[in-house]
C-alpha cells in the first residue's frame, strides 16, 4: 500500500509562518531555481506555486484548489522538509 499523499499546504502549516520562507527557498534552491536565496518573498511564494505546478506536470502531485498533494517520494531528497513529512496529516 503506498502511503497518503501529502498536503502542501499542511506541510507549510507544519513549518510554521516564522520558518516559512526560509522554507521556500530552501525548497527553491533543492529544485535548482538560481538566486532562490535572495529572491524578494513574494516572487520566492510565486516561484514555489510555480515549481508545484511543475511537480504536478511531471505527474508527482496533483492540485486540489488551493493545495497540491504531492506524493511523498517527489520531496526525496528536500531536507529541510524530513522532519515534517511524516507528522501527523
Amino acid at each position: 500500500m503506498s502511503p497518503q499523499p501529502l498536503s502542501w499546504r499542511a506541510l507549510e502549516t507544519r513549518v510554521g509562518l516564522d520558518a516559512l520562507p526560509d522554507f521556500h527557498r530552501a525548497f527553491l534552491t533543492w529544485r535548482g531555481v538560481a538566486g532562490a536565496a535572495g529572491m524578494p518573498l513574494r516572487r520566492a511564494q510565486q516561484r514555489v506555486e510555480a515549481e508545484l505546478n511543475r511537480l504536478v506536470q511531471a505527474g508527482a502531485a496533483t492540485r486540489d484548489g488551493d493545495d497540491w498533494q504531492l506524493a511523498r517520494e517527489a520531496l526525496a531528497g528536500f531536507e529541510a522538509a524530513r522532519p515534517y513529512l511524516y507528522a501527523e496529516d
